[in-house]
């Protein structure tokens, strides 16, 4: 297995986890001055550089529900599969600790540690339904932009605006997480995990069926996946 491959998606989920958790006690410390227009950026910005900055080593997935899509599509090997989630869900868990001292423990308590939560106007299958939308067109628009030999090299900037996009419309319905590794960094320090199902269960579906109506309808048949070499030793 590629440890150069498993340290980029580390490090990239570790900036997007810190980043997105970050915007979201910044809101509450400013009482509200950032938003959630300001959180979608904040989020949409980490994920568009960090994809950036790691696709040419590990095809920039930083999410294991984008990991799912691409095992499902050939393009990832079970077993790099098997190491990317553990990277990323490492990444998420050490940027939820080391966000405890990088905050005030105070501050982070009061939004909950930042966890995508299901909104108050919504029930646990609108925000599953949502998870699994937005997720649909995050991996959809990543074979677009990444994956396709066609697609235009600017992925990163791509994928970015579908999490900003996302987040604008979802987050007051499902936290609109689209990343089971979102989810999980938070919930273990916190030791919430209520609706945990939707944060998994979502984004896995909307993954596969990314992956699956790219490859099936639009994606041309000799096209080869520009991470496979990375995921291999």
């Amino acid at each position: 297995m590629n440890f150069k491959a498993l340290l980029a998606e580390f490090i990239g989920t570790f900036a997007v986890v810190f980043i997105g958790i970050g915007a979201i006690v910044s809101d509450h410390v400013t009482n509200g001055a950032v938003g959630l227009t300001g959180i979608a950026l904040a989020y949409g910005l980490a994920v568009a550089v960090m994809v950036s900055a790691t696709s040419a080593v590990s095809g920039g997935h930083l999410n294991p529900a984008v990991s799912f899509g691409m095992m499902i599509a050939g393009h990832l090997p079970i077993m790099a599969f098997t190491g990317y989630v553990i990277a990323q869900c490492l990444g998420a868990l050490a940027a939820s600790s080391l966000l405890m001292s990088a905050m005030s423990p105070l501050n982070l308590e009061a939004v909950n540690y930042g966890i995508p939560v299901v909104g108050e106007s919504a029930t646990t299958g609108m925000a599953c339904t949502t998870e699994i939308v937005l997720t649909f067109f995050l991996v959809f628009v990543m074979f677009g932009t990444a994956v396709d030999r066609r697609a235009p090299n600017r992925n990163g900037l791509y994928i970015g605006l579908t999490v900003v996009m996302s987040v604008l419309m979802g987050g007051p319905i499902s936290g609109a997480a689209l990343n089971p590794a979102r989810w999980l960094g938070p919930a273990v320090i916190s030791g919430d995990y209520a609706a945990a199902w939707v944060y998994w269960v979502g984004p896995l579906s909307g993954a596969a069926l990314g992956s699956i109506a790219y490859t099936m309808f639009l994606q041309e048949k000799a096209t080869a996946a520009t991470n496979v070499a990375a995921a291999k030793e």
